[in-house]
C-alpha cells in the first residue's frame, strides 16, 4: 500500500477516484475528494490536479461536513 502524507502530489495517488460536487462551477474552480484504500480521504484543487493533496481521516471529514451542514462556515461566504 502506498504511503500517503499531507502534500503528496495528487497525481501520485493512482488508485484515487476523484469526485466533485455537481454544484461546482464549469470553470473548474472546485475541490475534489477521493477515498483512499486505507480509508483516508484525499482533497485536491481541481485547477491543479497534479498539485498537492491534503489527507484527512474519516473522523475529520465527518466533523467538517456536519459543521458545514449546521452553517458553521457560512461566514466564509460573506
Amino acid at each position: 500500500m502506498q504511503q500517503t502524507y499531507n502534500g503528496i502530489p495528487a497525481g501520485s495517488l493512482r488508485s484515487a477516484v476523484w469526485r466533485k460536487s455537481e454544484l461546482s462551477n464549469p470553470s473548474g474552480n472546485c475541490v475534489e475528494v477521493a477515498r483512499l484504500p486505507d480509508g483516508a480521504i484525499a482533497m485536491r484543487n481541481s485547477r491543479h490536479p497534479e498539485g498537492p493533496a491534503l489527507i484527512y481521516t474519516p473522523a475529520e471529514i465527518t466533523a467538517f461536513v456536519h459543521g458545514a451542514k449546521q452553517g458553521e462556515f457560512d461566514y466564509l461566504l460573506d
